[in-house]
């Protein structure tokens, strides 16, 4: 396909497709799909190698939280039989990174449920980090705390975060539709707060909750244009008691050409296969390997995800490796902090190159069936007394 042949060459380059090319893998039939994953694997490769590295969830504080995003199961109002508790002490949260640096994490995200931290949350997860890092050498930590004051991403650097996750889910268009207690910008703001701070920006999508094509091609070219150094890919968790537990919008295959646009469109960023990817990429998961060079290990925030043991069997029979802590994710000219230039197109020659085909119009895709059993609320690990999955 000419259009592969594109936009592999883009790729290599680190130049930005256009919006009809990005749309037109979302739009491939399943005869194609494994030429879509081939292309986007020829790219994932060219930056990141076979590496894989591992991230580790560690849910501060569950439930609870007064924001209304129709996508969680802590949002205000939710009835999913999820753990509630309030923040774990510094030694609590390190014994539970500590499981999965064992199982080989590279990093170490810290999650709170709530619109955001107060100054006395800021001083309580800065000596949570402090404590992980000195019980786990050369581990990386990521906050992921909600919408950031001024002045807070700069306490976080100060005490050894090395990056700030904070996701702007789904297209500007269409966010209201999703949330209404915070706005689009507050999340733009607050990714653009961790930058200023020196930390590593994180920020990602959900997809699954009823976007059309063009809401996720948007959200996609949003971030590149907020030139995070990772971008988490979420597929959404139908959680019975939240708004958009009926939601069963995805196959395994719409799966990985969402995860194909995004190497795409980001094709030098640490692409993350995050929450949903048992749930929805099922025994496929194995290919998503190709598109992604990192993925979290074990369980997520509220649900249980694949063993941990399982992860790893999966990473080596799929011909991958884990990434140790002593190799850096990030090609050079990223490491270096060279291609954050504010305007997300650092080496995209200006990103209005195309490809010289008409673009294909997307066909409606149907969902799969809905898979409840696969959708099992977390009962072990950080809030409980049963040790976590790793």
């Amino acid at each position: 396909m000419d259009l592969l042949n594109t936009l592999v060459d883009k790729g290599l380059r680190r130049e930005l497709p256009t919006r009809d090319e990005a749309l037109a893998v979302l739009a491939t039939s399943d005869d194609d799909l494994l030429d879509v994953v081939a292309a986007a694997g020829k790219v994932r490769r060219h930056w990141f190698g076979r590496r894989v590295k591992l991230n580790y969830l560690v849910n501060l504080k569950s439930g609870l939280c007064p924001e209304d995003c129709s996508y969680c199961s802590q949002r205000l109002g939710s009835t999913a039989g999820i753990l509630k508790y309030t923040w774990l002490k510094p030694d609590q949260a390190s014994d539970a990174a500590a499981a999965g640096v064992a199982g080989g994490a590279k990093r170490v995200c810290l999650v709170a449920s709530g619109r955001g931290p107060t100054d006395r949350d800021v001083d309580r997860v800065s000596e949570t980090i402090k404590t992980i890092k000195d019980n786990n050498e050369g581990v990386e930590v990521c906050a992921c705390l909600g919408l950031l004051s001024d002045g807070q991403a700069e306490r976080l650097r100060e005490a050894g975060a090395d990056a700030y996750n904070h996701n702007l889910n789904t297209s500007e268009a269409t966010y209201g539709e999703i949330t209404t207690t915070h706005t689009y910008e507050d999340r733009v703001d607050t990714v653009q707060k961790a930058h200023a701070a020196g930390l590593s920006a994180c920020s990602g999508l959900i997809a699954g909750m009823g976007e059309t094509d063009e809401d996720l091609v948007d959200v996609v070219f949003s971030l590149r244009e907020l030139d995070p150094d990772s971008v988490p890919v979420n597929f959404l968790i139908p959680f019975e008691g939240t708004p958009l537990g009926k939601e069963w919008n995805l196959t395994p295959q719409r799966c990985l050409r969402i995860l194909a646009m995004t190497r795409f469109v980001c094709p030098d960023v640490e692409v993350r296969i995050a929450g949903g990817r048992e749930v929805h990429l099922r025994t496929m998961q194995p290919l998503a390997l190709h598109l992604a060079n990192s993925i979290f290990l074990g369980d997520y925030l509220t649900s249980e995800g694949q063993a941990g043991k399982a992860d790893l069997e999966m990473i080596a029979d799929a011909g991958f490796e884990v990434e140790g802590t002593d190799q850096v994710t990030l090609p050079e000219h990223r490491a270096t902090g060279g291609c954050h230039d504010g305007g997300g197109v650092c080496g995209s020659g200006g990103g209005t190159c195309g490809s010289g085909e008409e673009p294909q119009v997307a066909e409606p895709h149907t969902g799969a069936e809905p898979r409840t059993d696969l959708v099992a609320v977390r009962r072990r690990g950080a809030g409980t007394d049963l040790a976590p999955n790793a």
